[in-house]
């Protein structure tokens, strides 16, 4: 069973930088394609980004695509987000996701299987 824990949220000003942290515990990720969604008050969860096996491919949310970046670290075993140029409709909680997969590829549509607690992010002046 994987263990996810985020880490790196918190009150940021429109504009600033955040990189959020999952760590992985209980298995190695090399198996586990790996995401991260967001849940703003009121709203429906919403994937963010979404990243391979072995980093090979990744997907990002129209949303977000251009300010945030993902990327891992299997020898870590764990999955980074940088945010930049934030903006007030993107504070929610941030949460982690991984999902099992044979191939090389990831899916923002797909149901992962293992999720972390959430990381609050604040965007606000």
């Amino acid at each position: 069973q994987l263990l996810l824990v985020e880490s790196g949220g918190g009150l940021v000003q429109p504009g600033g930088s955040l990189r959020l942290s999952c760590e992985v515990s209980g298995s190695t990720i090399d198996f586990y394609a790996m995401g991260w969604f967001r849940q703003a008050p009121g709203k429906e969860r919403e994937a963010v980004s979404c990243i391979s096996r072995s980093g090979e491919s990744t997907n990002y949310g129209d949303s977000v695509n251009g300010r945030f970046t993902i990327a891992r670290e299997n020898a870590k075993n764990t999955l980074y987000l940088q945010m930049n140029s934030l903006e007030p409709e993107d504070t929610a909680v941030y949460y982690c996701g991984a999902v099992f997969r044979l191939d090389r590829s990831c899916d923002l549509s797909e149901k992962y299987e293992h999720w972390g607690q959430g990381t609050q992010v604040i965007v606000s002046s």
